[in-house]
């Protein structure tokens, strides 16, 4: 079933688990969330430095820094709401969480059904997702997000495959932020992300004047492209 209010909303799970991480990615992914997956503190920072995350979902006990740390970390930064998962259920940690700024704490074990409520209800208060530009120029290039249609200056349209379509309009739905390639690849038929690969080799061919040096379609190491606008 999808959410109500998972429409475009980025989501950040830290946990040290790959197992619950997964089943976490896997259970609010089928919700229409986009997940992006980080398995200590360390490397959330890195993700959260790239990218813009609606809220951030923490479980407290990890090896180095803990969940605790992370939240007090990111409240001196960021307003993004922050959910707590933990195994200790006792009311001084529940009081520890929420004093550091955490909007919610949920205690394992849980339900997912719960965890998708709770991460509903702290959206609804943090309200809506704010729209972007529904157009983005690329050079010589429009792109229009609804009808999800590429045209060249004077009003020629280029033509692009569904594929390519639906890749650029994700991407400018996120424009200057990077997208993970994983989370591109989840919609198509090959899951490792090669077929994301080459939808944007032909995308540069078609909107960058040097597609080896591209202007407009990023790669961001380590995570996957960024669509740069004017």
């Amino acid at each position: 079933m999808i959410s109500p209010d998972a429409g475009q909303r980025h989501l950040l799970v830290v946990d040290d688990d790959d197992r619950i991480r997964d089943l976490l990615k896997q259970f609010l992914s089928r919700a229409g969330f986009r997940v992006t997956t980080a398995q200590d503190a360390e490397s959330a920072r890195r993700l959260m430095d790239l990218l813009d995350f609606d809220l951030m979902i923490f479980d407290v006990m990890m090896p180095g820094e803990d969940g605790f740390s992370l939240t007090r970390w990111v409240r001196k930064r960021s307003p993004t709401p922050v959910l707590i998962l933990t195994a200790r259920g006792l009311p001084d940690d529940r009081i520890e969480g929420l004093s550091l700024g955490a909007d919610d704490y949920l205690p394992k074990p849980f339900e997912p059904q719960e965890l998708l409520l709770r991460v509903e209800a702290i959206l609804r208060r943090a309200g809506p997702k704010p729209s972007g530009p529904r157009k983005v120029k690329l050079g010589a290039y429009d792109f229009d997000l609804d009808r999800a249609e590429l045209t060249a200056e004077g009003g020629g349209p280029v033509r692009l495959t569904e594929a390519e379509a639906q890749l650029l309009k994700i991407l400018a739905q996120n424009a200057h932020a990077a997208v993970d390639r994983m989370d591109l690849a989840r919609d198509t038929a090959d899951a490792t992300g090669r077929a994301v690969d080459v939808q944007v080799t032909r995308l540069r061919r078609k909107i960058e004047t040097d597609p080896r040096n591209p202007r407009y379609l990023q790669t961001v190491r380590g995570v996957g492209y960024m669509l740069a606008p004017d």
